[in-house]
């Protein structure tokens, strides 16, 4: 290039008005300053109107809202949720009426079971994995093979027979039990398994036929709660590919069986952003109407802080 190149002259430059610019942020939608001894409701109004934020506010709002005018709330939950310690806020949920089915994965009933029986789980993997004695908990593998071996794929499936199973055999801490909560309250828990990703499958006592009848007893229960979610909510918490890829399919079989889904709720939270989750439900299940929500965080922290606010809505 032998041209020389001058620099831009500025002095020709159109400008604009700030007054009439179109802004994101707006001097009404800041935070609010915490005064000592205010209300959990103040909290939550005071954080500012602005991104996540605002769709924090907008997800305690619409399961608010679901749980108010009957709308139907789903919680679908990785066993992580369980391990951090939120099954009392889980049940409380369940107990005041606010979610109507838990969808947990093959790990879930694991550490439910595991709380119930004994008050304790989740082994130290790092541990026992050098000499093969991870996942070889006896009790666990034996009380699940007899639940799923009086399951009746007919009639009940997965999730109704361990959490039946719980509550009959009175174990000593089933007041922290998930599943045993849905067996009492009536509520659907569904169980949702793959083969080989749990520690029981390594087990004799585990029945992959009836197990494979049992869970898909279940999806078909989970779908049919799907089907009634217009302008209720669905709450993804820790899962990142097992309940993503089953709401998906359960969205797509409600749909085809006629039933309305165009204008729901969808959350996904965790503590990193993962494809599935935000692909299988935030976006494409509200692709054709509705609003998809992803929350960033720790569990053990924003869904207690979630279920807070929900309260607070419900009876402030």
């Amino acid at each position: 290039m032998s041209k020389k190149i001058k620099p831009l002259d500025l002095s020709q430059i159109k400008t604009s008005s700030l007054a009439q610019r179109s802004s994101k942020v707006n001097a009404v939608d800041v935070a609010r300053i915490w005064q000592k001894g205010g209300a959990f409701k103040d909290f939550v109004n005071g954080l500012p109107d602005m991104l996540a934020a605002a769709d924090l506010k907008t997800a305690i709002s619409a399961l608010a809202t679901a749980a108010r005018t009957n709308g139907t709330v789903i919680l679908g939950m990785g066993a992580h949720v369980i391990k951090v310690g939120l099954n009392p806020v889980v049940i409380d949920l369940m107990e005041r009426g606010v979610v109507h089915c838990v969808a947990l994965n093959g790990a879930g009933i694991i550490h439910d079971l595991e709380l119930a029986m004994a008050g304790h789980t989740s082994e130290d993997v790092a541990a026992t994995i050098n000499d093969g004695s991870f996942g070889m908990a006896e009790d666990t593998a034996v009380f699940l093979g007899t639940a799923l071996k009086n399951s009746q794929p007919d009639s009940n499936g997965l999730g109704q027979a361990v959490g039946r199973a719980i509550v009959l055999q009175h174990l000593p801490f089933s007041e922290n039990s998930i599943l045993a909560a849905g067996f009492r309250l009536g509520i659907p828990v569904t169980v949702h398994v793959a083969i080989g990703t749990d520690t029981i499958h390594m087990h004799p006592q585990f029945d992959p036929a009836r197990s494979g009848e049992a869970t898909h007893h279940d999806f078909r229960l989970f779908a049919a709660m799907v089907a009634r979610l217009q302008k209720g909510v669905y709450l993804n918490a820790g899962s990142a590919v097992v309940l993503p890829e089953v709401f998906l399919k359960a969205v797509t079989l409600a749909r085809n069986l006629g039933h309305t889904l165009d204008e729901f709720t969808t959350v996904n939270l965790d503590f990193i952003r993962h494809y599935r989750p935000i692909a299988n439900v935030v976006n494409r299940p509200t692709g054709k109407g509705g609003t998809g929500i992803n929350l960033i965080g720790h569990h053990e922290i924003m869904l207690p802080l979630i279920a807070a606010g929900v309260i607070e809505q419900l009876e402030g």
